[in-house]
């Protein structure tokens, strides 16, 4: 098989099996907190089980735990967030705020490292925005108590998510001798305690009520935490940014589709408008930021 078309087969298939994370997670129909440590814990056996079976991805193990244990405190906030927003508004429209952390990012050199906004960048966020306005915006004190905090979770999913692509990427380039896999089993680990303590501070139960829960929730972890990122990082390398950010789009707008067809997401014309022009922005700001990155 063509190694291009091949590279693209696993970035579609990786953004595909993502798209179900919030679909698993409220098919689990357990406490927001609980979900998200049993996501890190069958995750975290699964990149356990890959070192287990391939020594080379064991290699710098012992080295990068404090890296490891920032970029943690980054991706609970992540979870933490992203899950209690899709209990709010739903996977579909939760996944599609997470996804602006390509802003985030963006943002962030800006500011820091005073780079120049691209015009790109500039075009996709005016769009995302416009886009999150006709969803949200327009009827903002017409929302329901609960809707207005699922936006106000999802927006912080995503200043957490960036947070964490930021900081995973920095301590690669300080420790690229460890390898990814290896890095991520450290971060699972620290992640899969954290979330634990939080949930019990929560007062929460740890018990997996049914055979439906624990089937979602080690879907929720084995296919999307483990598998999908694997096939992604499997394939990007061999594609062109462009490419990539335009296979990556099927996660956030597959989540939409899944919550209609399993949850009954209803959106009206305008809103649907919206959903597009956000997704088209999110798209642009990704192709902007992956360009900064090249030069």
């Amino acid at each position: 098989m063509n190694p291009t078309l091949r590279a693209g087969l696993f970035v579609t298939g990786g953004a595909v099996v993502i798209s179900f994370a919030a679909i698993f997670v409220r098919l689990a129909e357990v406490e927001s907190t609980t979900s998200a440590f049993y996501r890190m814990l069958f995750g975290t056996a699964g990149f356990g089980v890959l070192l287990m079976v391939d020594p080379r991805l064991r290699r710098g193990l012992s080295s990068g735990w404090l890296d490891s244990l920032l970029i943690a405190v980054c991706f609970t906030a992540d979870l933490w967030f992203w899950h209690r927003s899709i209990d709010h508004i739903g996977p579909g429209l939760s996944t599609l705020l997470a996804n602006f952390q390509v802003f985030v990012l963006t943002f962030v050199g800006v500011v820091w490292l005073k780079e120049r906004v691209s015009a790109h960048f500039a075009l996709g966020l005016s769009l995302a925005m416009l886009g999150l306005w006709l969803l949200f915006g327009r009827d903002w004190t017409q929302l329901p108590p609960d809707g207005r905090i699922g936006v106000i979770l999802g927006l912080l999913t995503a200043l957490a998510y960036g947070s964490y692509l930021l900081t995973l990427r920095a301590a690669q380039i300080r420790n690229p001798e460890l390898r990814p896999e290896t890095r991520l089993l450290q971060v699972g680990l620290c992640c899969t305690a954290m979330l634990g303590l939080i949930n019990l501070a929560e007062g929460q139960s740890f018990v997996i009520p049914d055979a439906r829960t624990l089937i979602a929730l080690l879907a929720l972890g084995l296919c999307c935490q483990v598998l999908g990122w694997i096939l992604i990082t499997r394939g990007m390398p061999a594609l062109a940014a462009a490419v990539v950010g335009l296979l990556l789009l099927l996660q956030p707008a597959l989540s939409i589709l899944w919550d209609m067809l399993i949850f009954g997401l209803r959106l009206e014309p305008i809103e649907f408008a919206g959903c597009t022009l956000a997704l088209i922005g999110i798209y642009l700001g990704f192709r902007a930021a992956n360009r900064r990155v090249e030069d």
